[in-house]
């Protein structure tokens, strides 16, 4: 998504505060409204569709979590930033408890603002849907003629209702979230947080004042007091996914963590008790691997419960449902009406792999409506495979090279050039996908 497309509208009572954010955030090119109270905030959300809204928390005729509290109530999609002193960290927090993406201080530097804004970005553009699931009301419906789908959601939907912890196997892109998700609805604790991470998103250095916080001055950059994740998901499910890419330092302290279920923030002196349920992803074989990458003791702590998600080519039964839900949504997301699809491209996705799993379906069916012409998507608008008949006069490895290009190239363009959702679908690491676009000069 670009910036220019990415609505934000900020809510403060202090013009010049308005101001100056409303700047910082124009020249990311980031669409910026600006609104003076509550009241006005409300009006302009009724009328234009915005993807963040950054509040003040307080405020003199209603207070950001009242205003949070009536967004949530007329679009639980829309996200909310409060943003507020650093004596207010307590609200912040209950805010984000009641829905809130996160909290700015703002005496902080705007690049915290900007990372979080970032983060925004990111969940929408590469939005976990499969299986034909909507969420209406906070429910789920989940459709699938896949037995061993069945039987999985059958054995999740049994786990929730107790408090063990439970780790989901499965391929990239399979919405080993949405399971996880799924779990946190069916559960007693489906009226508190569910707390998302992601392991692999953040460096070695930040990730532990993420997962647990941090106090003031407990490294250079720590200019305020920080509330960790799991802090902010107390009584709620803290969901990690890719735990494999754990270091060995941060294992033997979330093993602490799930054994005496308290946490110490960075720089902190004394521990705080929590109460959290504990969902792990990966899509890796933590245990069978030529080096000990992750630790037995802790694999054995997360992984009570097992799940296995089957990959889109173990229940392609379900690919006309999941071909008409995707036709469907990006149809309205592009305002391109879809009057028919031609046979040939459903025999074609039939027959295709689908490494990338459902996230690879979204992204292929979205570039076929784009590729539409007079509401029809037909053959001539599928990728065509290069004839090998050109690549005769190289050598194996050349060629070998030459078509990993090319498809890591076209998979980066599905992924509109987002190199971690494109590293997931080719199930490498971030690292490996730059150092192989740095060697075919992609």
């Amino acid at each position: 998504m670009k910036n220019c497309e990415f609505k934000i509208l900020i809510v403060d009572d202090e013009s010049e505060f308005r101001k100056v954010l409303s700047k910082i955030l124009t020249a990311k090119s980031y669409s910026v409204d600006t609104a003076e109270n509550a009241s006005d905030a409300l009006k302009k959300i009724y009328e234009k569709n915005y993807d963040l809204v950054l509040t003040d928390l307080v405020m003199n005729e209603m207070s950001g979590i009242e205003l949070l509290n009536k967004i949530k109530g007329y679009n639980k999609s829309l996200e909310v930033i409060i943003v507020t002193g650093y004596g207010s960290i307590n609200n912040a927090v209950d805010a984000m408890k009641k829905g809130a993406f996160s909290y700015y201080i703002k005496s902080n530097s705007p690049e915290e603002l900007l990372a979080d804004i970032g983060k925004i970005q990111e969940s929408i553009e590469v939005e976990k849907q499969y299986s034909g699931e909507t969420f209406t009301g906070g429910k789920f419906m989940l459709e699938t003629k896949s037995k061993v789908f069945k039987k999985m959601l059958k054995i999740a939907k049994k786990a929730s209702r107790s408090n063990v912890n439970i780790l989901i196997l499965g391929e990239s892109g399979v919405g080993k979230e949405v399971i996880a998700e799924y779990i946190h609805e069916n559960s007693k604790r489906s009226d508190e947080l569910f707390m998302p991470i992601n392991c692999h998103a953040y460096s070695k250095n930040i990730l532990e004042s993420e997962l647990f916080g941090h106090e003031k001055g407990s490294f250079t950059g720590a200019i305020g007091q920080k509330i960790g994740k799991f802090e902010i998901a107390n009584k709620g499910t803290v969901f990690l996914d890719e735990i494999g890419e754990l270091s060995m330092d941060m294992q033997v302290k979330l093993l602490r963590v799930i054994d005496t279920k308290t946490i110490e923030r960075v720089g902190g002196a004394s521990s705080i008790k929590l109460d959290f349920r504990l969902i792990s992803a990966t899509n890796r074989d933590l245990l069978n691997t030529d080096s000990d990458i992750f630790r037995s003791d802790l694999f054995y702590r997360i992984s009570t419960i097992v799940l296995k998600v089957p990959s889109l080519r173990e229940r392609k039964c379900d690919l006309p449902k999941l071909i008409d839900f995707f036709i469907g949504k990006s149809s309205k997301e592009l305002g391109i009406e879809i009057k028919k699809i031609d046979k040939n491209v459903i025999d074609y996705l039939f027959d295709y792999d689908f490494l990338g799993n459902i996230r690879e379906l979204k992204n292929i069916i979205e570039r076929l409506v784009v590729l539409s012409e007079d509401g029809i998507i037909n053959k001539d608008t599928l990728f065509v495979e290069d004839r090998i008949d050109d690549e005769k006069t190289k050598s194996l490895k050349e060629f070998r090279n030459s078509v990993e290009s090319k498809y890591i190239k076209k998979i980066i363009s599905d992924c509109s050039g987002n190199i971690t959702e494109a590293a997931k679908i080719l199930n490498i690491s971030r690292r490996q996908l730059y150092n192989k676009i740095n060697d075919y000069n992609l």
